[in-house]
């Protein structure tokens, strides 16, 4: 059975599943639902989300409603008449009428091994925690926060050096692959989703600009996480002399034989090659810091140029 298939979805990391059903022969992707457009630079020039620009390269239709409970959807969905819908990072809320739409209703691509991190930001929580592992799922979408049965998964190690950014890319590669195959079982009839385990759930609420800001005083390691999390968006952040500063990941460096004295929380030691940082416990080395209107540069250069003293203290 060909599906009928309408794809609801709004950044990159939706793009790898819409580029997968738009190439597969077995299915037709008849109509994309996305974000609005946003506006950027200097000209505030018009900017069509990733997925709006695919579906546009490739003919196919694109709305662009503010909330999906506007008359347009429902009215659109009737008139493409999908036996299925797909959603990956779609941004918004699905009301219950047009969930009901779609012959087989919908299906979502979330990036964590539910029940675990349900919500919004599911890689950027298992790498602030500490996971060693995560993963995708597929699971049929319903009223509830990402609580629908479940198709398929994937699993994912997570390595020392991943940032959310590394993760999302590996996992929505991954991921489109998963979903296609979910796709094709639900169309041939063979293919039953499994209610979620009731022990085991966890959540994931939005990431703010505050949740990204680093904690000098908790330990090396967790510091490391909270910016590898929120590397590149938010982008973790500090405070030098009420300036505030953009972090790239840093590297633990408790033993590190070039670190001046053991350093205290958030205190700045500057060598000629390197800019360490005093943590709960131990420190950590910079990565990249950048500067307001400026770009981001190596941490030793920045150190320099900004010529810092020995009382230099990130908070």
């Amino acid at each position: 059975m060909i599906m009928r298939i309408v794809f609801a979805g709004t950044p990159d990391v939706a793009v790898p599943t819409l580029q997968e059903l738009i190439d597969s022969a077995d299915h037709e992707v008849v109509g994309v639902i996305t974000r609005p457009d946003t506006t950027a630079g200097r000209g505030r020039k018009s900017v069509r989300s990733e997925v709006g620009v695919v579906a546009d390269e490739h003919g196919i239709e694109v709305i662009t409603p503010r909330r999906m409970s506007e008359p347009e959807v429902a009215e659109t969905l009737r008139r493409w008449a999908p036996d299925l819908g797909v959603v990956v990072a779609y941004g918004g809320l699905i009301p219950q009428d047009v969930l009901d739409m779609p012959v087989h209703g919908w299906v979502n691509l979330h990036f964590s091994i539910l029940p675990a991190w349900r919500g919004a930001a599911p890689v950027q929580a298992s790498i602030a925690s500490g996971d060693e592992f995560t993963g995708a799922s597929v699971f049929g979408l319903e009223a509830g926060l990402d609580t629908g049965p479940v198709y398929g998964t994937l699993t994912e190690r997570i390595r020392s050096t991943d940032t959310s950014g590394d993760l999302l890319t590996r996992l929505s590669t991954a991921g489109s692959s998963l979903t296609k195959a979910v796709v094709d079982g639900i169309a041939a009839g063979e293919l039953s989703p499994v209610p979620q385990d009731a022990d085991g759930v966890s959540h994931a609420a939005k990431i703010t600009v505050d949740d990204a800001r680093v904690r000098w005083d908790l330990p090396s390691h967790v510091v490391d996480r909270t910016i590898r999390a929120h590397t590149p968006a938010p982008g973790a952040w500090t405070t030098l002399g009420g300036v505030r500063l953009k972090l790239g990941p840093v590297t633990i460096a408790d033993t590190d034989p070039l670190i001046p004295d053991r350093l205290e929380i958030g205190r700045l030691g500057v060598t000629k090659k390197a800019v360490f940082v005093g943590t709960g416990s131990g420190a950590v080395k910079l990565g990249t810091v950048q500067a307001p209107g400026k770009k981001a540069m190596n941490a030793a250069d920045w150190a320099r140029g900004t010529r810092l003293d020995e009382n230099g203290v990130l908070a």
